[in-house]
């Protein structure tokens, strides 16, 4: 077994060597755009406005199209032969699990500067 997004699954072909696929949501596909802060810091006000109004749009479109990419990339791996499961609750608790240790574990590392960064990420 091996683990991937349904969209890597399509790829490469994963339908021809594994009848199975969890939809676990572990990898979810998407883009980011990042802002150098310093060079941001330093335009005018209309055009930092204006990229925050068109990053609040294209953010959107962004987890549409992210939606979008995950259906199909399921819809083509059952069309091949593959059948899509839900993971069992024991599979979600273990890679919680894993997913925690690994954040602490790096929390430890990165500091307060990475606490702030997770802090961020996590807010609504």
């Amino acid at each position: 077994s091996y683990m991937s997004s349904g969209a890597t699954g399509v790829d490469t072909k994963t339908y021809e060597h594994i009848k199975h696929f969890y939809d676990t949501q572990a990898w979810i596909p998407k883009n980011a755009v990042i802002v150098n802060r310093k060079a941001f810091d330093e335009l005018d006000a209309a055009s930092k406005e204006a990229i925050r109004q068109a990053s609040a749009k294209m953010e959107a479109k962004g987890w549409e199209a992210s939606k979008t990419v995950m259906a199909d990339s399921l819809n083509t791996l059952k069309t091949n032969g593959m059948t899509i499961h839900q993971p069992p609750a024991a599979l979600k608790s273990d890679m919680q699990k894993v997913g925690d240790t690994l954040l602490k574990e790096w929390l430890a590392k990165a500091g307060p500067e990475g606490q702030s960064l997770i802090d961020a990420f996590r807010k609504p």
